[in-house]
């Protein structure tokens, strides 16, 4: 239930992180019709005409956060998923656990009816291999079944499905994707990349009230995780999420939201456009720019690398996006003044994006970034040089070695592994570097929690205790910072991401002060309050 009041308040005794170089810490603020107005010391309080019959708040000493802001994050599919099959632990450990879940759905519902899931890793299965269409044919054969990878770039489909889109052992690889095949030259089901898409014309499509109904209920658990605001970075098809979100805040999401659009699915639509009031970044939901897919995932053995994965001489990965779609992605967002995001998670793909947008000037209005890259695994010195010297962003995220290790030690190795996502690298190098988690596409029973992802980035060790690498760990202040503060930055959220005078009063209270419990206990942290624009929107 949100607390709504417009009333000047102060906000005393607490340990208040501002996330401001400045000041880094406050024991008191001040906020007045959704603004910070003052920070600083109470005994200074009056100097900004704080009065004693204005209302006061007693943090009694708890830790104050600027809210979360995940920079890169599917909220539209996530909601989504929530109601379909999770293919994740704690629920589901391995394939025979799958087809049990599977055959459940299906003793539910007539023969014909779809069965979708998502979220499986094989190095999560106790298989410790990929599922195939054979295992999904003996949860149920007469129902088309598709299960989403974690990292959402690849899909496994039944026998039924493969026959209903016509794919056989003479169906061609599309550009830019690859329908697995085994040793005799039949599908087994697993359609990495773009094939992946050959199934969606034959797929349901969810109802509008259902996804504003999923989207609302996805903006609670948002809210109970101190995340203010969003970057949806794109659908698996063309549609538009920008209605679902506004009639969802009509309904309660409270959250901020910046939408990106798959340029994949809109390039070829003579009338796509993107308004300028549309880009309105002042607005709760706003259009952010366009998106790109560059390569796949590490764990799928599909981002573009630099050097082949493990136990391959010749195996790199896949180069996804086309070059026309690349330049009338870059002309687009110059012609309109929004930005281009490009997912890259290889060195290959990473510098491709790099290496084009090194060449162009900053074409924006204000000071966000003109170009973004996702992911950034495994950059090359040069591609880090190139985008801290021209202002690239890079938006990456820490949950993914932290939550996906046994399937990173398997393709990379533990040397190379332990070199992938240099923060502390990128940060010493001047890059505008920030944090988020992908959710859904990772391997994390609660894929939005920071909490897992900022621990992962400060112990630099997965979740089962490997070492990733202790070289790129930083610290807390500065992971807080990365999930704050330059999240806002990077996607252009304005006046978010620090308890300063003028910014938005969006602000979290935790349980337990994240700055002086071991690094180990983060992902124990809970949220007991989140505000945005001064209402308290959660409470615990």
């Amino acid at each position: 239930m949100a607390e709504k009041t417009n009333q000047r308040v102060k906000y005393r005794n607490g340990k208040i992180f501002t996330a401001d170089e400045n000041h880094s810490f406050v024991d008191t603020m001040i906020v007045e019709n959704g603004r910070i107005v003052w920070t600083g010391k109470e005994e200074n309080a009056k100097d900004c005409g704080y009065e004693e019959n204005d209302r006061t708040v007693d943090l009694a000493g708890a830790c104050v956060l600027p809210g979360f802001v995940d920079a890169h994050m599917h909220p539209v599919m996530l909601a989504d998923f929530s109601k379909k099959i999770s293919a994740l632990p704690p629920k589901v450990h391995s394939i025979e656990e799958l087809i049990q879940e599977i055959t459940h759905v299906r003793e539910r519902q007539k023969p014909g009816q779809w069965i979708e899931g998502w979220g499986y890793d094989e190095g999560k299965f106790a298989e410790k291999r990929s599922v195939n269409r054979y295992d999904l044919d003996r949860g149920c054969s007469d129902s088309p079944v598709s299960i989403i990878r974690t990292c959402g770039h690849i899909r496994c489909v039944n026998s039924m499905a493969l026959r209903l889109a016509g794919i056989d052992r003479n169906t061609p690889d599309p550009e830019g994707g690859e329908i697995e095949r085994d040793e005799n030259g039949e599908p087994t089901g697993v359609l990495k990349e773009n094939a992946r898409n050959l199934i969606l014309p034959f797929m349901p499509e969810e109802k509008e009230e259902d996804k504003i109904e999923n989207l609302v209920a996805l903006g609670n658990l948002l809210t109970s995780q101190g995340i203010v605001a969003v970057c949806d970075m794109g659908n698996l098809d063309d549609s538009d999420n920008e209605p679902l979100f506004q009639e969802a805040a009509r309904r309660g999401f409270a959250q901020k939201v910046g939408i990106y659009y798959m340029w994949d699915y809109f390039m070829g639509n003579q009338t796509f456009d993107i308004p300028k009031e549309k880009m309105d970044r002042s607005r709760q939901i706003f259009a952010a720019g366009l998106k790109l897919i560059g390569d796949g995932s590490v764990s799928g053995r599909t981002a573009w690398m630099s050097r082949p994965y493990v136990g391959s001489c010749e195996e790199y990965g896949i180069s996804v996006c086309t070059d026309e779609q690349m330049e009338t992605a870059f002309s687009f967002c110059k012609e309109h003044k929004c930005q281009l995001s490009m997912h890259a998670m290889g060195g290959q793909a990473i510098s491709r994006v790099v290496e084009r947008a090194y060449r162009e000037d900053n074409w924006m209005e204000d000071d966000t970034p003109y170009v973004r890259v996702e992911h950034i695994t495994d950059p090359s010195d040069d591609s880090i040089r190139k985008a801290a010297e021209k202002g690239i962003a890079f938006v990456t995220q820490p949950i993914f070695m932290y939550a996906e290790i046994e399937s990173y030690l398997k393709n990379l190795g533990e040397e190379w592994m332990k070199t992938c996502y240099p923060v502390q690298k990128m940060l010493d190098a001047g890059v505008k570097l920030c944090f988020s988690t992908d959710a859904p596409a990772t391997s994390w029973a609660v894929p939005s929690d920071p909490f897992p992802c900022i621990k992962g980035a400060v112990t630099r060790k997965a979740y089962d205790g490997t070492d990733c690498g202790q070289a790129e760990a930083i610290d807390i202040r500065t992971a807080v910072c990365l999930y704050t503060r330059e999240a806002a930055k990077a996607a252009g959220f304005g006046v978010l991401g620090m308890i300063k005078k003028g910014y938005e009063a969006d602000f979290i209270v935790l349980d337990k002060d994240i700055f002086e419990i071991p690094p180990e206990e983060i992902d124990k942290v809970k949220v007991k309050a989140t505000y945005i624009g001064g209402n308290c929107v959660y409470r615990r």
